[in-house]
């Protein structure tokens, strides 16, 4: 892994991310929905969502452009608060992220996207950060400008927000925000 350059951290205004193989392990767990259709099930990483949620503190735009339909990741979207998720065939990755950056007022050069596999490919060779979770396939690792230690659905989201938020100087005071929010919330219940 590399570190980030502080200079294009700071020009980062949107973060995209893959679902399967990024926010989740890449596993996809089939079982018998007990009618027509059968259940998928996905895992997800707990520090990831603090991580978006990081991000979009941080005034960063985050969105989720996956090649498959999910109903898992429709759900951790809408949990986490991002209203950016598109689900496409992976022909269409390209123009989903076009959309995104066009309603963000952003161009592809203050754009970061972390992936793993080859339908992300077209898009890591678009944007000004490129990223990939330390599992990624050979070719998505080589388009990297940053890769991460650990794999995808392992923390990879966290990774990456936190080596961003620190290039810009915004992870120490984000966290003791959030400390004196949650203290705060908590005093408030308690007294209520």
């Amino acid at each position: 892994m590399s570190a980030i350059d502080p200079e294009l951290a700071q020009s980062i205004k949107v973060v995209v991310l893959d679902a399967d193989g990024v926010l989740t392990d890449g596993g996809i767990y089939v079982a018998d929905g007990g009618g027509e259709e059968s259940l998928e099930l996905r895992r997800f990483h707990a520090h990831d969502g603090i991580a978006v949620h990081m991000l979009r503190r941080a005034g960063i735009t985050v969105a989720i452009v996956s090649g498959k339909p999910s109903k898992a990741v429709r759900e951790r979207a809408r949990a986490l608060h991002i209203d950016e998720i598109h689900q496409v065939d992976p022909y269409g990755k390209l123009a989903a992220v076009e959309g995104v950056l066009r309603r963000a007022g952003a161009t592809w050069e203050q754009t970061a996207f972390l992936g793993d596999d080859l339908a992300d490919l077209p898009v890591m060779r678009r944007v000004g950060f490129p990223a990939a979770v330390s599992n990624a396939v050979a070719e998505i690792g080589e388009a990297a400008h940053w890769r991460g230690s650990v794999p995808g659905g392992s923390g990879a989201v966290r990774e990456l927000a936190e080596d961003l938020l620190r290039a810009r100087g915004e992870w120490s005071g984000l966290v003791e925000a959030y400390v004196e929010e949650c203290t705060r919330e908590w005093g408030r219940a308690r007294n209520g």
